[in-house]
Parts: C-alpha cells; sequence; structure tokens
C-alpha cells in the first residue's frame, strides 16, 4: 500500500505540472470477432462549434486554403465529415474505411515553411487525408515524406489550431500523427489504441504503462484531465467484450454482433465523456464532450451523438453516391435538429463551407 500511495503521489505531482489543455478529445480503436474495426471519438470544447454532417462524393478538386502556394488534389474517395465552425473537417471516414480524427494538443510545435513545398491548412489536415488514402499504411508512406509546409490558423473561436492527426482503417491499423519542437512524430501500428490530448503521444504511453501496472479493477485515475482518461478509455477498452456476450445479446437489435459491439464502443465513450456544462473553478475554460461518434469501418457506417439531443444516428455508406459528380450534401445539426435512425435520405444538397484560410509568411 505504501508502494501504492507513493506511485500514487509521485504521477499526481507529475499530472499538476502537465498544463490542462483548454480543449480536449478521446479516440479508440476496436478490434472484434469477424474483423469488426470500430473507432470511437468524443469531441469535448469550451462551447458549441456549430457542428454540422457533410456527405462529400469522390472527383472534388480542393486545395489546402493556404495562398498561391497551396497544396492542390482532386478527392480520390467520398467521405462523410463532421465540421467545425464551418470552417474545416474534424473528424470524418471515407468510402474506403479509412477514418481521421483532429484532436487538439496544445504542445504542437509546427516546422517553419520550407521554399518549395506547397502549404496546407491545418483545417484541411484531416480532409487530405480521407481524400487521398484507402489504408493507413499508404497514408504513412505519403506523410512521412512532408510533402507540405502545415500552417495553422487561428481558429474562429480565438484558439490556436494547435492540433494532432490520428488515422485507422479497415484492417485495425493506426496512426497517430504529431508535430513535437517542429519535428513530425509518427506512431504507427495497430498497438496504438487510444488517444486523448496532452501531454505528447510518448508521454502518455508512459503514463497509461504506469496504471496498467496497477490495474484498472484496483484504482483508476479520476479526473477529466487528458493523462486520466487516457487510462480509463484505455482499460475500459481492453476489458468490453470481443465477441458476442450472451449476457446481453438477446436485447441487442437482431442479435447482431455488430450492434452490440457498437454499443460497447459509444459506452466506452460515453464513460470518458466530460459532463456538459461542467465548471472548475481554478480550470475555467474546461472542455465538455458535445458530440460522439463511432466509425464502423468494416461495413461503413458513420454514427453520431450528441450530448445536447436525446437521439443516436448513423449514415449508411452503401444508400450515398459518392461517385465524382454527385452533390455535396449537408445534415443541419447546429441548432438543435433532432435526427434519429438511418438519415442518408435526410442530407441536401448544400455548397460545401470555406476551409479555414492560413497566410503563409
Amino acid at each position: 500500500m505504501k508502494r501504492l500511495l507513493s506511485g500514487i503521489s509521485t504521477l499526481a505531482v507529475l499530472a499538476a505540472s502537465i498544463s490542462a489543455p483548454a480543449h480536449a478529445c478521446t479516440r479508440t480503436l476496436y478490434v472484434g470477432d469477424g474483423n469488426l474495426v470500430l473507432t470511437g471519438r468524443n469531441m469535448d470544447w469550451k462551447e458549441d462549434m456549430s457542428s454540422n454532417l457533410w456527405v462529400l462524393p469522390a472527383g472534388m478538386k480542393r486545395n489546402g486554403a493556404a495562398g498561391p502556394k497551396s497544396a492542390e488534389w482532386t478527392s480520390k474517395y467520398g467521405s462523410v465529415i463532421v465540421s467545425g465552425y464551418e470552417a474545416g473537417s474534424t473528424d470524418g471516414m471515407n468510402e474506403k474505411g479509412l477514418v481521421a480524427n483532429l484532436l487538439y494538443l496544445a504542445e504542437s510545435q509546427y516546422p517553419k515553411p520550407l521554399p518549395g513545398k506547397p502549404d496546407l491548412s491545418i483545417s484541411t489536415w484531416a480532409q487530405y487525408a480521407l481524400d487521398n488514402f484507402a489504408t493507413v499504411a499508404e497514408a504513412i508512406e505519403a506523410l512521412r515524406a512532408e510533402p507540405y509546409n502545415i500552417l495553422a490558423p487561428t481558429l474562429p473561436n480565438g484558439a490556436p489550431s494547435t492540433l494532432h492527426l490520428s488515422m485507422s482503417d479497415a484492417s485495425g491499423d493506426s496512426a497517430i500523427l504529431e508535430y513535437v519542437n517542429g519535428k513530425l512524430v509518427i506512431h504507427h501500428g495497430k498497438q496504438y489504441t487510444v488517444m486523448t490530448n496532452s501531454p505528447i503521444y510518448d508521454e502518455q504511453l508512459a503514463l497509461n504503462t504506469y496504471w496498467q501496472g496497477i490495474g484498472g479493477l484496483t484504482f483508476l485515475p479520476g479526473t477529466n484531465r487528458a493523462a486520466d482518461r487516457f487510462a480509463r478509455a484505455s482499460f475500459l477498452l481492453s476489458a468490453i467484450p470481443r465477441q458476442k456476450d450472451k449476457n446481453y445479446i438477446q436485447g441487442v437489435p437482431e442479435q447482431s454482433f455488430t450492434f452490440q459491439a457498437v454499443a460497447s464502443v459509444m459506452s466506452v465513450m460515453r464513460a470518458v465523456s466530460v459532463p456538459l456544462g461542467i465548471t472548475t473553478p481554478d480550470q475555467p475554460n474546461i472542455s465538455s464532450t458535445i458530440w460522439r461518434t463511432v466509425s464502423d469501418q468494416k461495413n461503413l457506417v458513420y454514427y453520431f451523438d450528441s450530448a445536447t439531443r436525446p437521439n443516436t444516428f448513423w449514415v449508411s455508406f452503401d444508400r450515398l453516391d459518392l461517385k465524382p459528380g454527385a452533390p455535396v450534401k449537408k445534415l443541419t445539426i447546429q441548432s438543435g435538429e433532432v435526427f434519429s435512425g438511418e438519415t442518408s435520405g435526410q442530407f441536401k444538397p448544400a455548397e460545401l463551407f470555406k476551409f479555414l484560410p492560413a497566410n503563409p509568411q
């Protein structure tokens, strides 16, 4: 017990030395029976982001929203994404089952732009991945070469766009990309199943190793700090079933393992959510969970769960037209609209938002 208390005290001191980010998120990656792969994500933010859902077909001409030297490309794959402030893609899945999630990382430091490279606003970073790559391995092979200068404009709410990117694919492969001290750091492998915010990912892994040594049934950290949410999400993700659970399957629609697994992952994401509107006297900018997603990368179904509305809804890719030339469509939810069940038929044609521009120096 002395050793346990001493270790907890040491960790508490370390945690106290880490500045708590004003904005936070959590991402998990689950692999179950029958090659079922699900990515869960919480969006935690200090205010509503006027988010909406978008269907973006293949064949769209895009640029990096960073001035005259912007990177340019044409989307190879269609995707379903959630926007933030109608200024960028914060989360989404493409038609090949690649998922991209942007999360806050206060420690992000981007390299100085290099002449001869095209520029890319960070508001387009996740969409660039969804548009161009079918697998994590393919994405990492291309992105490791740093084919662009990444530029980070101030977000619409005045916060710095210090972000890192996670990707996962239908095989269960995973990658975390972050810029630390001006260098791109990549963690690539199926073992990287949980991600939150501060500290940098190497330190998150070290902290989680400590908590794994204690054991989640003995003690788990309970604060809403990113490192504590990482430890809880890691334990819970490892504890949920990877096959049909006879204790609960009867109450699952169609007695389907897929639906059971989606419910399990959504349960994990809810368990590591930050209550809506929570206030902490000495940390006034602590963030609440405002929405959650679960991406079924095998069956290509994108689930959306709002913290401000009573219903979860989903989008089935097999009901979407993602071919080149198909219209961009939008499901408006920014004003409290309520949806339930499968919603692909409720998206309406719309003009795509403009990605938040970055000004090259």
